[in-house]
This record gives C-alpha cells, sequence and structure tokens, in this order.
C-alpha cells in the first residue's frame, strides 16, 4: 500500500516541547539564556550558550542525556511506526538542529523511519567539547521565507517520487506559512495539539483521505472544509468508519494522554 509523503514539524508537533529551552533548561542556564535572548540571533545565542556551557565542563553526553528525556508521547512513536508501515514516506523540517532531533528520535527508536530531515546542521566542534554549531539561518528572519523555500523543494521531491498527496504537521505560526507551499490535492493540520493521542487519530484519518481520494471512485475524501485564519489551518472532517480499518491494519492501540500546549519558532 503506497501513502502519501507526511512532513512533521518537530518542536512542539514531534516532541511536546521546545528542544533548545529544554537543554537550556536542564543545564540550569535558563538565566542567562533569557537575559541575552534579546541581544542577539537565536542561532548565535544557542551557539554562544554550547559553548558557555563547554568551558563550565559539561559535557556532550550530559546534553544527550537532556534530550533523552525531553517529552515525547508514546501515541508519536505509535503513529510514526503505523504511518511508516502503511507506506507513507516520513520526513522533517524543523529550525531545530541535527544533533537535538537525531539524539531525541534515536533514543525512541524512530530515526530509521524517517527518509529526510531538513533542519539546522550541528556538529561538535574539533576539541571535542560540546561547542555546536549552527550553520543556517533558518531561525533567522524570514524564517517561514526559508522553511517555505525547504517545503517547496521537499513537495517537489515527493511528486518526482510518484506521491501524488501530501501531509504538513506542524503547531506554529511559521508551520502555516510553510504549508502555504502546498496544492489543492495536500492536506495540512497546523496548530496547538491537545495530546499526542489527538495527532495519531488526525494523521490516519488524513492518511484514508489520501487513500481515498487516489481510489477514485467509491471513497473520496471526507474533508468537509478548511478554514484559514493568520498562522492556523484547521481541516475538519466527517467520521469515515474506514479510518478503524487503517487502525486495525496499522497495528495502533491509542490510548488517552495529556500533552502541554507549546509552540514553536
Amino acid at each position: 500500500m503506497a501513502g502519501p509523503s507526511c512532513v512533521f514539524d518537530f518542536d512542539g508537533t514531534i516532541i511536546d516541547c521546545d528542544s533548545d529551552y529544554w537543554v537550556v533548561d536542564g543545564l540550569g542556564a535558563t538565566e542567562i539564556f533569557e537575559r541575552l535572548l534579546p541581544t542577539m540571533p537565536f542561532n548565535t545565542l544557542m551557539d554562544s550558550m554550547m559553548k558557555e556551557i563547554h568551558e563550565q565542563g559539561r559535557s556532550v553526553e550530559e546534553v544527550a542525556h537532556i534530550l533523552k528525556s525531553a517529552p515525547l508521547d508514546p501515541h508519536i512513536t505509535a503513529v510514526i511506526k503505523s504511518a511508516h508501515a502503511l507506506g507513507c514516506e516520513l520526513r522533517i523540517v524543523s529550525d531545530a538542529n541535527s544533533f537535538f532531533i537525531e539524539t531525541i528520535l534515536q533514543h525512541h527508536g524512530i530515526l530509521s523511519f524517517f527518509s529526510e530531515i531538513h533542519t539546522n546542521p550541528s556538529y561538535v566542534d574539533g576539541k571535542g567539547g560540546s561547542g555546536f554549531l549552527l550553520t543556517t539561518t533558518l531561525r533567522n528572519h524570514p524564517t517561514a521565507a526559508a522553511r517555505s523555500l525547504i517545503l517547496k523543494r521537499v513537495r517537489a521531491s515527493a511528486a518526482a517520487d510518484g506521491k501524488k498527496r501530501f501531509i504538513y504537521l506542524g503547531d506554529g505560526k511559521g508551520d502555516y506559512c510553510s504549508s502555504l507551499q502546498l496544492t489543492e490535492h495536500d492536506f495540512a493540520q497546523v496548530h496547538e495539539w491537545t495530546d499526542g493521542e489527538e495527532q495519531a487519530r488526525v494523521l490516519l484519518r488524513l492518511i484514508n483521505q489520501c487513500s481515498s481520494a487516489d481510489d477514485g471512485s467509491r471513497h473520496q475524501p471526507a474533508l468537509d472544509y478548511v478554514s484559514l485564519t493568520p498562522y492556523r489551518i484547521r481541516m475538519v472532517s466527517r467520521k469515515n468508519t474506514f479510518l478503524e480499518k487503517l487502525q486495525s491494519r496499522a497495528g495502533l492501540f491509542l490510548r488517552s494522554g495529556r500533552r502541554r500546549n507549546s509552540t514553536s519558532h
């Protein structure tokens, strides 16, 4: 079963926090971070924070340990595995950084399910310290424009690979702007998520709608309407009994849970 191409934001979507703030808080550097935040671009600030942390004798292993404790709802892990099993190609477009994202995904055993991760590259400096150097400008304005260009390229790549339809999941205003690169054949959900169970059900429903639309006859997309307001896209769908069959086929059993509201940069 060939599924659509699914693209996720990371902070506030896959994980229920901002990975940068999670690390800063975990290392006890929140006070200096907040003091410097108004004075420099975000990437420059994070570079400075990592160098400061290194000078204090903190290690890369400590940073990785903190990242592994970042909240990731089990429903998200389950639906990522299920979407992959249903033939979906999974990608991430994020303004976090590669070390943070890969460390978290690897810890939860889902890194290999993503074919591409588009984010700020990072590396440990030659001295073996924890000085991560974020070399792109995705966090500097115009953030939305940079992410939109990436999503446009990703959309074109998916189309070239025969993926007719595209699903985009995000949580913040940058995701809204990026989602404007999609076409009338695609689906987007950009809003704060109540919990991981909500996101899992939404994603499976959209995968079902894409599959039904590609069927072309008996099963038409169950989409009622798309309402657009600044920084927000909501898609409201009718109940589709095929969703239960899809969940059963994927082997996904969803349990209730709570998720803190958060927004991406």
